[in-house]
């Protein structure tokens, strides 16, 4: 590649990767100012999670529309609309009215934000040689780390600062309008050129399947997982949702077989390969499920004081990142499906070892790092490269955007199913507490409650006793019984790491 066509992608890809910073940085901000926004509206919490859960589905529904919006109408252009899509969005949650609004505005901008990551891979894949779009990928995904890490602080900050939640937002105006003209000026536009008609009805069944499967799946109980999938909240849609998305099936084939241009290619989704890949997406969405669930790990089994705890997701959202750049250079070096096998192997360690050998904060950090760089390779470049090479010119960014809803499937089905695994040790709780006090104390949680108010309420009471002794046998007792929760939810990451390796190898012998 020329010297000069590198100096012309060099500033796509700038602008690319800020949006995608900036898009992934605001899920994070929002974590922290949750609990003050559902104050300032007088809503309850399980009110004020839809304001995460809204930006869930905007993205899911979205990503596979925009991925093939932007292969038909252009990158440039719809890179732009993406992220005026974002800053309009950010604005209107900003100063909305009330909690309805924040809502409306919230989904507006995950319509905008879910769709950079796309534009800016599928752009990657079509104007760069092979040999180099791992590396820019890689930089891509390696946001996706660096953004978990500098959301929740920045986002403190922010706030402390300001005292106003809104400001976490209207910081996102300035960078988006910056994007926009630089995005006018910078980003050659690149399109198929496609002119036949607009497959609506595809884009119509592919929104309803989505929604509908998607709302099914977040009104899973984690106490009760099997029995919730029978739930009618559940079934009803997740039932919708299968209906129309094998009408959409029917249809793309049909509209495939007269020459017409699908909303996603029939040819594509029927090869064994790209489901293959799919599979992979839903898996690396499992493994980033596991993310969230560190801070509790860290105070609950190795006791380190809430205000600290956040801290130490540090070591594996940054080792995540660094893994998907590593990730980019492997792929480029000894290509896509041999990265992806590795990152199975070191994310099984890595993941293994918190159940078996972690036991303080040094062995904590230790495994952290050897996970977060295993299942960052997967965030990266190895997946967008093996799905950009299964589709045509026209069709590479519906491909990307098939890649990520597998994966924003698997980010809403397993923190359910890891939230499960520790319910069923906090289920244990208040027996082996009240045993080792001999009913000293009475701890008042119900079986189903592991929210951060239940953990705090019983150490609350614990910490009023004045037997120290007694207090540290009760806190031990309380970090081994939940240990275990922890541990199946360790246990089962390990077994999608072993699923990785044993799909790529697929990939390998499918490649000879």
């Amino acid at each position: 590649m020329s010297q000069q066509s590198k100096t012309k992608q060099t500033w796509p890809i700038l602008l690319f990767t800020i949006g995608v910073f900036m898009a992934g940085l605001d899920n994070g901000i929002i974590g922290t100012a949750l609990t003050t926004i559902n104050e300032s509206y007088g809503v309850s919490p399980d009110w004020g999670a839809w304001s995460i859960t809204i930006y869930t589905l905007g993205i899911a529904m979205s990503v596979p529309i925009i991925g093939k919006f932007s292969d038909r109408y252009g990158r440039r252009r719809l890179f732009i609309i993406e992220i005026t899509l974002f800053g309009i969005g950010s604005l209107l949650v900003a100063l909305s009215p009330n909690f309805a609004f924040l809502l409306f505005s919230r989904f507006i901008q995950a319509i905008g934000g879910g769709g950079i990551f796309i534009i800016g891979s599928s752009h990657i894949l079509a104007t760069l040689p092979q040999k180099e779009q791992g590396k820019a990928l890689g930089l891509l995904g390696s946001m996706h780390g660096l953004s978990a890490i500098i959301g929740p602080n920045l986002g403190a900050v922010i706030l402390s600062l300001t005292g106003n939640w809104q400001w976490m937002f209207f910081i996102n105006i300035p960078i988006a309008i910056l994007l926009i003209i630089f995005g006018f000026l910078k980003i050659p536009e690149s399109r198929a050129g496609l002119t036949k008609p607009l497959d609506v009805r595809g884009i119509i069944l592919l929104t309803v399947g989505i929604l509908a499967m998607m709302f099914g799946l977040t009104n899973l109980d984690h106490a009760q997982f099997l029995t919730s999938l029978i739930d009618t909240r559940v079934i009803i849609f997740i039932l919708i949702g299968w209906i129309s998305l094998i009408w959409l099936i029917s249809h793309e084939r049909q509209l495939e077989s007269f020459n017409g241009d699908p909303i996603i290619s029939y040819r594509m989704l029927a090869r064994g390969n790209f489901q293959l890949i799919l599979f992979l997406g839903l898996l690396s969405g499992g493994f980033i499920s596991s993310i969230m669930f560190v801070p509790s790990y860290v105070q609950q089994v190795l006791l380190i004081p809430v205000e600290k705890a956040g801290f130490w997701v540090t070591p594996l959202a940054l080792a995540s990142g660094i893994g998907a750049g590593f990730g980019g250079f492997l792929t480029d070096k000894f290509g896509a499906v041999r990265t992806v096998v590795l990152s199975g192997f070191i994310a099984i360690v890595g993941f293994l070892l918190f159940p078996y050998w972690v036991n303080d904060l040094t062995t904590f950090v230790i495994a952290s790092i050897i996970g977060g760089i295993g299942f960052g390779f997967l965030l990266g470049a190895p997946l967008n490269v093996l799905a950009g090479e299964q589709a045509k010119e026209r069709d590479k960014g519906s491909a990307l955007g098939m890649l990520s809803l597998a994966r924003q499937i698997g980010l809403v089905v397993f923190p359910t199913l890891f939230a499960g695994f520790i319910t069923k040790g906090f289920s244990q709780v208040k027996q082996a507490v009240n045993y080792v006090a001999d009913d000293v104390i009475t701890v008042d949680m119900t079986v189903t409650d592991t929210s951060q108010d239940a953990y705090l309420s019983i150490i609350q009471q614990i910490e009023t006793l004045p037997d120290r002794e007694l207090q540290t046998r009760l806190l031990e007792t309380i970090a081994q019984v939940l240990k275990t929760g922890y541990d199946q939810m360790f246990l089962v990451a390990g077994i999608l790491a072993l699923f990785v390796i044993i799909a790529g190898g697929q990939l390998f012998k499918s490649k000879d």
